[in-house]
């Protein structure tokens, strides 16, 4: 028999069931996650509560709990005036803290008061991220993963929109991570997510999939910039039949050209970003290429960077780690312009299943 919850709280799993989502939480809490949809509307802020905290641990619980409950009372109220007083009888908002208590359960008792059928979240956002960590490890086996290969450059990220443009199930790990998974991956003005941030969304990811249909994934290391890809999704990833990508080395240059013109606009910045492979290509190797990007040299840049240092690296990682790789069915393109990787996202839909 399942345990009867009390008066006013509800589980994760009756997300549904309400009409707002709110987060009481300190805004640094809610950048670093955030159950999905949810709207910011913090008791504390991150500095009001730094100031409780330190009360809390020098002073006494019972100061504490006085300059707590004034903050929490104003702040409240200014989240009714602002946000709530459009909001009908039949309303009914969910809130939550990291715990499920003091936080979500002052706010929710405030909104009860009013009458509105106001929940707190049992467990909070704790019981969130447990949630999410047992289904990271539960759904992706579940998946019919189609493993995207090619060497660097074959337009695997730009193949994956356009499936997706025609109607395929995909996962975009490089685009939920923020990074495309190099050492020049960086995407300007746009941070990675938080490592709890980018689980939630694989997981709002994997949860929104028709596990009856395949989804294609690219084939990626267990690091996207400094985020990690969950045990159990990269064994699935890893273990799934695969498609390859055959590109000339000139298209791939072509291609990669335009791809990271960001890149190619900082000469500054790219030649920061090379000097991480020290160690992995000799002194003289990076000054080589250092002047090539003085002299604005850039396809022959990329050539070397393929041929010299991407190409190797790839053909070791993806023949060690992916059971498909020698097997994978081969598609063959002499471009990946958007036409071209359209036409075989047309031909990859038609042969898979």
């Amino acid at each position: 028999m399942s345990e009867k919850l009390p008066k006013g709280v509800a589980t994760v799993a009756q997300l549904a069931e309400f009409d707002t989502l709110i987060d009481a939480r300190a805004p640094a809490e809610f950048a670093e996650d955030h159950l999905p949809g949810a709207i910011s509307m913090p008791v504390l802020n991150d500095e009001e509560r730094a100031r409780v905290g330190t009360l809390y641990k020098q002073v006494s619980v019972f100061e504490a709990k006085k300059l707590g409950a004034a903050l929490v009372a104003k702040n409240v109220a200014r989240h009714i005036e602002q946000h709530m007083l459009d909001k009908p009888k039949s309303w009914r908002p969910l809130v939550y803290c990291w715990r499920g208590g003091q936080r979500s359960g002052a706010f929710s008792h405030i909104l009860r008061e009013i009458g509105w059928d106001a929940h707190r979240i049992q467990g909070g956002y704790k019981s969130w991220r447990q949630h999410v960590i047992e289904q990271l490890a539960l759904l992706p086996p579940q998946v019919k993963f189609r493993v995207v290969t090619g060497a660097t450059g074959s337009g695997k990220s730009r193949l994956l929109e356009a499936l997706a443009a025609r109607g395929g199930q995909v996962l975009h790990l490089e685009e939920l991570a923020a990074h495309k998974g190099s050492v020049l991956g960086n995407l300007p003005g746009q941070p990675q997510p938080a490592q709890k941030g980018f689980e939630t969304q694989l997981f709002a990811a994997l949860s929104a999939l028709d596990l009856t249909q395949p989804v294609f994934v690219e084939a990626e290391s267990r690091k996207i910039g400094r985020l990690q890809v969950p045990d159990a999704l990269l064994d699935a990833i890893r273990g799934a039949p695969g498609l390859r990508i055959d590109a000339p080395l000139p298209a791939r240059v072509d291609f990669l050209l335009r791809d990271y013109d960001y890149a190619i606009a900082d000469p500054a910045w790219l030649i920061e970003r090379l000097g991480h492979l020290k160690g992995l290509q000799s002194n003289e190797t990076l000054e080589r290429w250092s002047l090539l990007i003085a002299a604005r040299d850039f396809p022959a840049l990329v050539e070397e960077l393929l041929t010299q240092h991407y190409d190797p690296l790839y053909q070791r990682s993806q023949t060690a780690n992916y059971d498909s790789f020698a097997a994978a069915t081969r598609y063959a393109t002499d471009r990946l312009d958007a036409a071209a990787l359209d036409r075989l996202a047309a031909e990859i839909l038609a042969t898979s299943a």
